[in-house]
């Protein structure tokens, strides 16, 4: 366990305004180890999570099935601090660059969740 902490972000309502959620109220948000460059995880933010991770530096997120929030790595202790925070330039993607502590990102053990390929599964 690290005492790492994530960068925290003014909140800048003009930027946030312009934000595009879709009708649900979610915006897609890649998450990336800083160090590696490797795309770990894709989940969901709505307005609140977004704020929430802006000011704690700790990814949190929008759980469709469950209806609540959740800080990434609050029960499995693979948690995530941002180190930089981006919208692409449709306003309608956020990527965030994290410092990964524990096993990883997916819930399936893996480091990132983003471990199959078509390739693998060529005939």
């Amino acid at each position: 366990m690290t005492s790492q902490k994530g960068k925290s972000f003014k909140i800048d309502e003009a930027v946030l305004s312009n934000i595009s959620f879709n009708s649900d109220g979610l915006v897609p948000a890649i998450i990336q180890e800083s160090s590696s460059g490797k795309v770990l995880m894709m989940a969901w933010m709505n307005e609140e999570s977004l704020k929430k991770t802006l000011s704690s530096g700790r990814t949190w997120f929008w759980s469709r099935s469950r209806k609540e929030y959740w800080c990434k790595g609050e029960t499995s202790g693979d948690r995530q601090f941002v180190e930089e925070a981006f919208y692409d330039c449709d306003y309608d993607t956020l990527l965030f660059s994290v410092i990964q502590e524990g096993k990883g990102a997916c819930h399936t053990g893996e480091f990132t969740c983003f471990f199959e390929s078509f390739e693998s599964h060529e005939n």
